[in-house]
Formats: C-alpha cells, structure tokens, sequence
C-alpha cells in the first residue's frame, strides 16, 4: 500500500500533547468493521496504517450484526450499525457491508480496496473546504469553534466522537477465531453537540473528560458530505 504523504507524522507519536494542544484538519474515514467478519482483518490493517497519517481522520467503527455468528465484537455497538444503516439509506441502497470505507461521508468503498481509497482521499485533500473548524482543550472540556465562507443551505451537524488509539483482541470463536488483533482508533463514542446553520460563527464548549483524542465533524445531514473535521489529542 503506498504511502498517501511521503514522510507524513504519525498520529501515534503525537498522543503526549501539551494542555492546550492546537487542533489538527483531515479527510475523516469511516471504516465499518467487525472482529465476526473474515472479511475485515485486511481492511483493518489498512485502517492501522492510515491511522498513521495526520492528514487523515480515520475512524473505525465496529458493528454488531454479525455478533450472533459465534463472536460478540468486544467493541460493537448498535448505534455505529445505524449510522451505516443511515448512509446507505442516503445511497438509497437496501445493503450494508463489512468492510465497508466512508470517505468524506459521501464516497463508499466496499471490500478491501486501498487504491480506491487512497485516490478518493486524494481528491478531498486536493478541494477548497467550505469550513474550518479548530479545538482547544482546556482541562475536561474542548473549545470548538467553526467559520463557514458562505451560507450552508441545509445546514450541519456538530458531532463530537472520541476512540481508542489501539487495542488487541484474541478472538476465540467465529470466522476469525484464533487470530490475534491489533485494531486501531476504535470510536467508543459518537454524539450529536449541535445544529448548526452556518451563518454566524459557532463558539462553543463541550465535556470531553478522560485521555481519548476527541474528533470534532462538521457534516451536512443526512447524513451526508462532511464539511470539516479536526482531531485533537
């Protein structure tokens, strides 16, 4: 797999920041995933490796509709697999997938296809963001703030989400029983902060008590195209 930024910072050498560590601006991918499917362990590595690049806000987010097949993921929860339920209802598609990429929370790559989303990647770096948005923890909390350069006719959601930056599990049971895996940034949590019309600039505080990076999605409803994201950690 080539590298997207010759020389990129890995996000993994970053965690010791300062108490009022300045924010850093990614393409956010969504990999949906569980420990149940064989499937996924290749789409996973790929994930551990662009979670190695600051440019990229990668995400994975473990479902559980593959749990009943003889391992319960350690990490599922059922409101990732309605999120992926919500994006392929956008896609007025009848399908979910895992593995499955979310790029930019538009473009969907189904199987283990680095090229394809390393190109798609590429081509949310290379466009003009439409919002900015910047972070600044400050004790428990993290000041968010986001500019827009012009009206958002549909407006956005504020989301806020924290993961764990690494775990291994020895799976038992299942399809891929008897593996041991490294995952990585594993969303534990995903929760709405605000609406946000766009029009005036958005200051605002959020809890984020505890040592788990924070990522910060601004995103059209839908849900659909993510306008701006940033990670703090």
């Amino acid at each position: 797999m080539r590298h997207i930024v010759s020389g990129a910072c890995g996000l993994l050498l970053c965690l010791a920041a300062p108490v009022a560590a300045q924010s850093t601006e990614g393409v956010v991918v969504e990999l949906y995933t569980s420990q149940g499917c064989s499937s996924c362990p290749p789409a996973d590595e790929f994930m551990a490796e662009l979670a190695t690049h600051e440019e990229v806000i990668a995400l994975a987010l473990h479902v559980d509709y593959w749990d009943y097949i003889g391992w319960e993921d350690s990490f599922a929860k059922a409101q990732f697999t309605e999120r992926q339920k919500s994006y392929a209802r956008a896609a007025k598609s009848r399908m979910i997938y895992t593995p499955q990429m979310i790029i930019g929370g538009v473009e969907r790559v189904e199987g283990n296809e680095p090229e394809s989303v390393v190109k798609l990647i590429g081509k949310h770096l290379a466009a003009v963001p439409t919002v900015r948005v910047t972070l600044e923890r400050m004790g428990d909390q993290v000041r968010i703030g986001a500019v827009a350069d012009r009206p958002l006719p549909g407006g956005a959601v504020v989301q806020m989400v924290r993961y764990l930056p690494a775990a291994e599990v020895a799976i038992e049971r299942g399809e891929n029983a008897g593996r041991v895996v490294t995952y990585r940034n594993i969303v534990t949590e995903w929760k709405t902060l605000a609406d946000w019309p766009g029009q005036a600039p958005l200051e605002m505080m959020a809890d984020a008590p505890g040592a788990e990076p924070v990522v910060v999605i601004v995103q059209e409803p839908g849900p659909a195209s993510v306008l701006a994201a940033a990670r703090l950690e």
